[in-house]
């Protein structure tokens, strides 16, 4: 690895780190603060909205440092982009692809980054590399990769509860209760 790989890992793990520490300690201390935080998540149908608020103040800051650190890069790099499916899944992706209309073009970014980076390692200047402890390759992406995905189906299995959809008035003006998942949809009768 030249020093240019050196350097190149090193800014790419501490930017990935100080954004998701920005962010988690945005989720915390900004705007709303912890109790806005709990608010939209329980908006975006997670149930225990305080709880889920905290968890990712704690995911976002705990990867954000472990990343700086290159210390247990592919599982810091597993709860970046496990963070950023939740994002992506409940909150961006029904707006579609440019971030500029909340869409999910961010949060895409900053998981395939980090996938990346468990592909490549922290690289020399790591304290993963100073405990010869590198998992790298195809073992630190599907490290990464496999922890993600089951971290996020378990949230959302566990926590997520979508309100359902508002019921659509006919053409007669009666009620149409909306289609439930698994059951096929009655047919009008003509």
């Amino acid at each position: 690895m030249t020093d240019a790989d050196v350097a190149a890992l090193l800014l790419v793990r501490v930017v990935l780190g100080i954004v998701m520490i920005a962010h988690g300690l945005n989720h915390w201390r900004g705007g709303g603060r912890i109790e806005g935080t709990a608010r939209w998540f329980t908006g975006l149908g997670l149930r225990s909205g305080t709880l889920q608020a905290w968890m990712s103040v704690v995911t976002e800051v705990g990867a954000g440092a472990l990343l700086i650190a290159g210390l247990l890069t592919p599982l810091a790099c597993a709860a970046v982009i496990s963070v950023m499916l939740v994002a992506g899944v409940l909150a961006h992706r029904p707006n579609g692809f440019f971030v500029f209309k909340e869409g999910y073009e961010y949060v895409l970014v900053l998981a395939v980054v980090s996938l990346a980076l468990a592909v490549l390692g922290p690289g020399r200047l790591s304290a993963d590399h100073a405990g010869d402890i590198e998992v790298t390759g195809w073992a630190g992406g599907g490290i990464a990769l496999g922890v993600a995905v089951a971290a996020t189906a378990g949230l959302l299995g566990v926590f997520w509860r979508p309100a359902p959809k508002p019921t659509e008035p006919k053409p007669n003006g009666t009620a149409e209760a909306p289609a439930v998942p698994g059951q096929p949809a009655e047919q009008e009768a003509r």
